[in-house]
């Protein structure tokens, strides 16, 4: 899921510039951290959260079919 959520936000921003923790958890939870520049988090986060929820939701798909749950954080 690191590698997926590395890939949207690559294509979102356009830049290289934010790092991701991926954190699992023992009852089936992974934990995503990403930190970003204070430009880009406007660029993620996008008009009324819309971006950083669709990311949600497409990181969700993937983690529904290998029966986990995703949580995505956003730190500047």
């Amino acid at each position: 899921m690191k590698d997926l959520l590395a890939f949207i936000l690559k294509n979102i921003t356009g830049s290289e510039e934010f790092t991701i923790t991926e954190e699992d958890t023992e009852d089936g939870k992974v934990n995503l951290l990403v930190k970003v520049p204070q430009e880009l988090a406007g660029l993620i986060i996008g008009k009324e959260g819309k971006t950083i929820k669709n990311i949600r939701r497409l990181v969700s798909v993937k983690a529904a079919l290998e029966n986990k749950v995703v949580n995505i954080s956003l730190e500047e």
